[in-house]
């Protein structure tokens, strides 16, 4: 939606028994481009609702193939690389057991193709390469112009590829070349579209998750040392730099520089702004909007970005969605901090600050000496960052803000035969 969750309603993970999802006056990407004439289609995990008028089918997109969440969050009779190991799928009808050993496993993971469950339980060796496949089958053929979204699996845990043993850097590194191989493969769909004609977009959405210990990854440089001395991961579900900052690649041959980089700060909600730009539509009206349209840092002529940016948070500390972190221009500012679960089982304090914590990235960017209350740098800034901040709060009180429905129905889980051994439905 190009909107922070404290707007559009959506400030947490739904889960499998949802009713609601992203709220249906709230206006997707899809929805505003297949009205300019775009063929749209979403290939892969959604995770915005998918009980009734939720499921992507309904938000704008032509065509949808994917699971409607994340996929840790169902058995499958190939569980995949995972810490702890989780049980495949039971053979035979079992009683709901909730969760086991901190893994899903009472409902067999679907694969949706539109509204009809293809798989149940979904493949999960095989799914890159399905996705590959129906990407390049939309490509193919697509009424011009098109948009499609692909949300992978990659490199959520569990992941795909073998996990003789205990698990090591061999099975992420594995699922790193599969990811890389289906990114590859719907570049090549892409380009065979129309030489110059499409612009790829990619990008990860948050940190490594520590507790996954080697399955994780790692967040190089941005180690949140500051948290890390506190204990508890400073990476996935934090404010902290490798929580929030990820990589991002952007290709259009013939439009956009090769070999560039900018170092302008950037959020994956402009995505939606920008595009909605570049395809000569217009943003959904009583709205207001966290992206910025970015074309000219993408086409080079700027490395102009966000001077503020909002970090809400996101599962470590404070309430959901709440804001309590801040990007102003290289400062980084906390008013709460607080770890994630981190792979020796420790979980950092919350804590709160006032005055905040303000770290200076250019000097700083592993977030490990925050500047003197007392010094001259900080008593400066402080009534900057104290503006911002009450600006940028302000202006979310103040707008259409929305709010998602987050009740739960065993009825709403999604099972494609109450017969089916593996879904254990209710009749």
């Amino acid at each position: 939606t190009g909107r922070l969750g404290a707007r559009n309603g959506v400030t947490r993970n739904l889960a499998a028994a949802s009713r609601g999802g992203l709220p249906l006056n709230e206006t997707t990407l899809a929805e505003v481009l297949r009205a300019a004439g775009y063929s749209t289609a979403a290939i892969g995990k959604w995770h915005l609702g998918h009980h009734g008028r939720y499921h992507p089918s309904f938000r704008g997109f032509d065509y949808y193939f994917g699971i409607p969440y994340s996929h840790d969050m169902g058995c499958t009779d190939t569980p995949g690389c995972n810490v702890p190991p989780c049980p495949a799928c039971a053979r035979r009808a079992a009683a709901p057991s909730h969760v086991r050993r901190g893994c899903y496993t009472d409902v067999a993971l679907p694969l949706f193709e539109n509204l009809t469950i293809v798989q149940q339980p979904v493949d999960l060796g095989g799914l890159a390469e399905l996705y590959a496949e129906r990407a390049s089958w939309f490509i193919r053929r697509a009424r011009r112009p098109f948009f499609l979204y692909v949300a992978l699996a990659h490199m959520h845990v569990p992941l795909a590829a073998p996990c003789p043993g205990r698990p090591d850097r061999g099975a992420y590194r594995a699922a790193l070349r599969a990811m890389d191989a289906l990114v590859g493969s719907v570049r090549r769909a892409a380009d065979g579209a129309g030489t110059g004609a499409t612009l790829l977009w990619f990008t990860g959405d948050n940190g490594p998750w520590a507790q996954k210990c080697e399955l994780a990854g790692d967040v190089g440089p941005f180690t949140g040392a500051w948290q890390r001395l506190r204990g508890g991961s400073s990476a996935k579900q934090t404010t902290w730099e490798g929580g929030h900052r990820v990589p991002a690649l952007a290709y259009w041959p013939g439009r956009i520089p090769a070999n560039r980089s900018s170092a302008a700060v950037l959020s994956t909600m402009d995505i939606f702004p920008t595009l909605v730009a570049l395809a000569g539509a217009e943003l959904p009206p009583n709205r207001r909007f966290d992206g910025l349209d970015v074309s000219a840092v993408l086409f080079g002529r700027s490395d102009k970005g966000h001077k503020t940016l909002l970090h809400p948070n996101s599962g470590a500390a404070g309430r959901d969605g709440e804001v309590e972190a801040l990007r102003v221009a290289q400062y980084k500012v906390f008013y709460t901090t607080g770890g994630a679960l981190a792979c020796d089982g420790s979980v950092g304090p919350e804590e709160h600050h006032e005055p905040p914590l303000i770290f200076d990235l250019n000097h700083d960017f592993q977030e490990q000496e925050p500047l003197d209350v007392a010094s001259r740098e900080y008593q400066a800034l402080l009534p900057a960052v104290r503006r911002a901040y009450a600006e940028a709060l302000q202006d979310i009180a103040t707008d259409n803000v929305s709010v998602a429905d987050y009740s739960q129905d065993p009825a709403a889980i999604p099972c494609c035969s109450a017969r089916h051994v593996a879904c254990r439905c209710h009749a």
